[in-house]
């Protein structure tokens, strides 16, 4: 039976910018970088506690995907603090954090334009 999601794809227009973003900025470990056909790469990379890794590539005929909103949820312990620690790396959000009686949230924007939501409980 099926055990776990194994990975999520992020669509991305350049790889190496993307790369840089997620391990300089958000701080992912990359698993595998290999070559996947002329001028790709298979981009695989880790995040701290999680056991599904996230994959920086763009499949053909995808390509319209790349700066959208993201349909997945980034998870932290402190969403206020995650705001201010991204912040000053230079990343980008629409907005401050909001609190909701769901959960705290804020939507943060990667290299290539794609939205994501980061929150906590």
């Amino acid at each position: 039976m099926i055990t776990h999601l194994k990975f999520m794809s992020i669509p991305v227009q350049d790889q190496d910018r993307a790369l840089k973003f997620y391990t300089e900025k958000l701080g992912f470990k990359v698993a595998t970088n290999q070559e996947m056909g002329p001028g790709k790469r298979w981009i695989e990379l880790r995040i701290e506690k999680a056991q599904t890794r996230v994959v920086l590539f763009t499949m053909e005929g995808e390509e319209g995907r790349i700066g959208t909103r993201m349909n997945c949820s980034l998870a932290c312990d402190d969403v206020e603090a995650t705001y201010r620690q991204l912040s000053e790396r230079g990343v980008e959000f629409l907005g401050p954090p909001q609190k909701q009686p769901w959960g705290s949230f804020v939507i943060m924007k990667d290299s290539e334009g794609n939205q994501f939501v980061v929150g906590s409980d």
